[in-house]
């Protein structure tokens, strides 16, 4: 094989190699996102120590004392067991009002918000009787109590009113717990034999941090959660069956049935496995922060061997198309720019946004690139050309990070264009040759 064409084929393998090798101060740039970013996690469980954190909301429901019978395999008694038998609510109606805000822990900002939230609801004395006459167990429905659900009670800000049948009642915090939730409950005997319903209602306020969630604790179950938050994700069990979203919050609804979750209207306290059933049947809403910061620079982050292969194609095209020369070593520096680049952005980032922080970093990296392949290649117009190049790249990378929806795509077209591109500029090279060949037939001797 002729020399020149080892030479060739060495400068591409070469500047592969080197691309490839930029892999390591690139995954490096990743795992500082992800460090920065469980940082930021940590800074959302210390705001949510001391203003609440992630809430969930379930009842109101009854707790009615039980005592059943134990017996021996000869079915000889042995004792009686205390136990209480939950029983859920005919219909709930919760209505949340969530004015959000933000708390900051050193250099990062977590959205919280404080809620007003009103539930009200009824309970069927014939519920208590029927499930009474089909258990083993002798109930005590002259001792129930009205029980609420709450995932964390350091956000619970006060309970403004709680009426039963209209008469006011105070809720107080409890032992018993259900599930992860901790219960506040109030005593309310409840006569079996009445054939009209039980009303309740209670207005509180609420303090979270980040998502607020509902537990469907009734046959039917509606719900209603609005706020100026312009960007929801809607999370849980269900998606709400009525949503409006706009630039000046959003308004969502849900209409729950006793069918749509995986335990029934009763159970018994002691019961483990519907414990573990309640949190995955909560649904609500997350208060979303679209292309976070460290979610845009884990989306820069993922095209960066991309970009970085593409600016050496640029450069070698240019050793080739115009005759110029360029040292691995210089390739190397040049890689090296680039991949500073994720790292002055993220670092800029957390300061003055993702925003100005892309435009500074990627001006910088630009001009720095494009003065240094002036001076190496000794020719003004290359550099600009390539600085503009680069220019371009970073727009379109910026492009890329901001259509979460539609990334996937222009990505493909853009690298499907890029290719095409590279074929047209070099279809008349001679890669046999070390240049271009002439276009002019010769001389015929």
């Amino acid at each position: 094989m002729p020399r020149w064409m080892q030479s060739m084929t060495a400068k591409v393998l070469g500047i592969g190699l080197l691309a490839l090798l930029m892999m390591i101060p690139l995954s490096q740039s990743d795992g500082l996102v992800r460090e920065r970013q469980s940082m930021r996690d940590t800074a959302a469980v210390r705001v949510a120590d001391g203003w609440g954190g992630p809430q969930t909301l379930g009842g109101l429901v009854l707790g009615v004392p039980t005592r059943d019978e134990v017996r021996d395999r000869d079915g000889k008694l042995v004792g009686m067991r205390d136990s209480t038998a939950i029983v859920l609510a005919d219909e709930l109606v919760t209505v949340a009002d969530l004015a959000v805000g933000e708390r900051r822990f050193g250099m990062y900002s977590v959205p919280v918000y404080t809620g007003e939230v009103t539930i009200h609801g009824r309970i069927l004395p014939a519920d208590v009787r029927r499930f009474a006459d089909a258990s083993t167990a002798r109930w005590d429905p002259a001792r129930a109590e009205l029980r609420l659900l709450v995932a964390d009670t350091r956000g619970l800000q006060g309970i403004t009113a709680l009426t039963v049948d209209g008469r006011t009642a105070t809720l107080a915090s409890s032992t018993a717990r259900m599930g992860p939730y901790t219960v506040l409950a109030t005593p309310l005997p409840i006569d079996p034999s009445r054939d009209v319903p039980v009303d309740v209602a209670i207005t509180l306020r609420i303090a979270g941090t980040e998502s607020f969630s509902v537990l469907p604790l009734a046959r039917s179950n509606d719900v209603r959660i609005r706020s100026p938050w312009p960007d929801p994700s809607f999370t849980g069990a269900l998606l709400p069956a009525r949503r409006s979203v706009t630039a000046k919050g959003f308004d969502a609804a849900w209409q729950v049935l006793d069918l749509n979750r995986a335990y029934g209207q009763q159970w018994d306290a002691a019961d483990g496995d519907v414990a573990r059933r309640l949190e995955p049947s909560a649904f609500g809403v997350k208060l979303y922060q679209p292309g976070g910061v460290y979610q845009q620079n884990d989306r820069a982050g993922k095209y960066g061997l991309l970009f970085i292969a593409l600016t050496f194609v640029a450069f070698f095209l240019f050793e080739v198309l115009k005759g110029l020369r360029l040292h691995p070593v210089q390739y190397l520096l040049i890689g090296a720019a680039m991949t500073s680049f994720y790292v002055l952005l993220l670092a800029l980032s957390e300061q003055i946004g993702f925003g100005p922080a892309y435009a500074l970093a990627s001006a910088t990296v630009v001009l720095i690139v494009g003065g240094y392949a002036m001076a190496v290649l000794r020719a003004r117009g290359a550099g600009c050309v390539l600085g503009g190049v680069l220019a371009l790249v970073y727009a379109i990378l910026y492009g890329l990070i901001g259509a979460e929806q539609y990334a996937l795509l222009i990505g493909s077209v853009v690298l499907v264009a890029v290719v095409a591109l590279l074929m047209y500029l070099t279809r008349r090279i001679d890669w046999y040759a070390q240049g271009v060949p002439s276009l002019t037939k010769p001389d015929t001797p």
